[in-house]
């Protein structure tokens, strides 16, 4: 499952040597949400913990991620595993989501072949088979 968020990098933490041949870095970043600010705990891992020496605290980051759930002796744990790390440029910031996802082509428009049964025009559309 992937994922995209934007927001402030709220604090940074160092490189942690698990075991011999992995290593996690941690960051923080504040989301914007309703009344009160979110913090958001990500996880980088192996060469993916240098990503972030790009950034510093107090920065715009846009975060793209995936969620990760493990059970262990019991409880479950989730962790959001950053695998890239961008600046948002202030165009995507103007325009909203839904707008982005149209543009790259995710939703299908209404003449669009992926819609129509691969006929691409209205009269297709029309021809329900119920």
């Amino acid at each position: 499952m992937s994922f995209e968020v934007e927001g402030k990098l709220h604090k940074v933490y160092p490189s942690e040597n698990k075991s011999g041949s992995f290593q996690a870095r941690e960051f923080v970043i504040e989301v914007e949400s309703g009344q009160y600010p979110q913090f958001v705990k990500f996880q980088l891992v192996q060469d993916r913990c240098a990503l972030i020496d790009d950034y510093t605290e107090g920065e715009n980051i846009k975060v793209h991620f995936d969620l990760r759930g493990r059970e262990w002796q019991g409880k479950y744990f989730t962790n959001l595993n950053a695998w890239r790390l961008d600046r948002p440029s202030k165009a995507e910031k103007s325009s909203a989501p839904s707008a982005s996802a149209e543009e790259d082509g995710s939703f299908p428009s209404a003449g669009d072949e992926r819609t129509s049964g691969g006929g691409g025009n209205s009269k297709d559309m029309d021809d329900l088979p119920f």
